[in-house]
């Protein structure tokens, strides 16, 4: 794979968690992590950013649900608008930084997949 090539499928990871959530990172991750270290490297982080973007949406989903009755349910799921904003910046700027072939290490993340 060519370095280009490379570059190409790791800012897709990060692109294509903002449409596709988990699925879009661990496709490219499960096809390409022989090819490539970087695209390996890039497309697990995604795949991890996206996972814990997947629990904070869970547990603000329960959250919300659970203080609904006592009036504070809608201000816990104005978290989830904040949740989406911060995962659309950081996933854009992974997106640019793979393209620039650099690593990109998103400031929060569980790496469950290793």
């Amino acid at each position: 794979m060519s370095d280009k090539d490379a570059r190409l499928f790791a800012m897709l990871s990060h692109l294509l968690g903002i449409f596709t959530c988990f699925v879009g990172p661990l496709i490219i991750w499960a096809v390409k992590k022989e090819e490539n270290a970087f695209v390996a490297d890039q497309s697990k982080e995604a795949l991890n950013f996206q996972i814990t973007v997947l629990i904070g949406y869970g547990i603000i989903f329960v959250l919300s649900g659970l203080l609904a009755p006592i009036g504070i349910g809608c201000v816990i799921s104005l978290a989830g608008i904040a949740v989406g904003i911060a995962a659309l910046i950081f996933s854009i700027i992974g997106s640019i930084a793979a393209n620039e072939g650099k690593t990109y290490r998103y400031p929060f993340a569980v790496r469950l997949v290793k």
